[in-house]
């Protein structure tokens, strides 16, 4: 399993301690990154400590127990619990998931939370996302073509066309694995990241898209593709089983038989 871990730009103190309930037989702790802007301390980490006989079997619900009962200011994203909105991705037990799929009997020890790694923080484990969505949309995710549809029906694909974007339609842009990426921790700002790189490849891929030329050129680039150097952290992490890595290889592959 690949670890990761926060970014070393500010000092994280030890927090409070919210112990367990009296008479509770199966004690987990939860060890939360904390951090108010708007309260001028320091990052911290606080410790709750969970009845697990009194607690569904994921760290969502761990973290909606904790918001409703015990500590209402916790901060998070989330919306479906169904693993398909991508909203409560955050770095649990180092690794980047998402934390309505991550049982909490898959991990030994206390259960350490901390916000997607090397992004700015909005508060506690809400990550600004204001950059990667631009760069989502500098790709232009949407269908391009000149040729009218027909008018009495949508655009047709073969089932063999329509199989080459499996394994690229389900990303649900939770950013796992961009913010697991080495390059993209250095290169964030002009490297697109693994997210956004299959999402321009599941585009290049579909055979009812016609700017293919025009996709890749935008990609021409020494940081925007490039920066990749197949270190796989994208693919090991991805809740959803996607392979990014080997759409950004195929690009790649691309440009290379474009220009031969």
């Amino acid at each position: 399993m690949v670890q990761f871990s926060l970014p070393k730009n500010s000092k994280v103190t030890a927090g409070r301690r919210f112990p367990a309930p009296e008479g509770a037989t199966r004690v987990k702790a939860f060890q939360i990154y904390r951090w108010n802007p708007d309260d001028a301390q320091n990052p911290r980490v606080d410790s709750y400590e969970i009845d697990l006989d009194k607690c569904g079997p994921m760290v969502l619900d761990a973290l909606i127990k904790i918001k409703n009962e015990i500590d209402s200011s916790l901060t998070f994203r989330r919306s479906c619990r169904e693993g398909i909105c991508g909203s409560c991705a955050m770095n649990i037990d180092g690794t980047n998931t998402l934390a309505c799929l991550k049982p909490i009997s898959d991990i030994r020890g206390a259960v350490r939370i901390n916000p997607l790694p090397h992004m700015a923080v909005v508060k506690d484990l809400v990550p600004d996302l204001t950059q990667v969505y631009a760069q989502l949309r500098s790709i232009e995710p949407w269908l391009k073509s000149e040729t009218a549809p027909p008018p009495d029906g949508e655009r047709r694909q073969s089932p063999t066309e329509r199989a080459k974007l499996d394994g690229m339609w389900e990303c649900i842009l939770c950013f796992c694995c961009t913010t697991s990426c080495p390059s993209y921790w250095w290169n964030g700002d002009r490297y697109l990241g693994p997210a956004v790189l299959l999402a321009a490849y599941r585009w290049i891929a579909d055979s009812r898209d016609e700017a293919t030329g025009e996709r890749l050129d935008a990609l021409e680039d020494p940081f925007k593709l490039y920066r990749c150097h197949t270190i796989m952290n994208c693919t090991q992490t991805c809740p959803k089983g996607l392979n990014p890595a080997k759409a950004i290889g195929t690009i790649k592959q691309l440009m290379v038989e474009r220009q031969g």
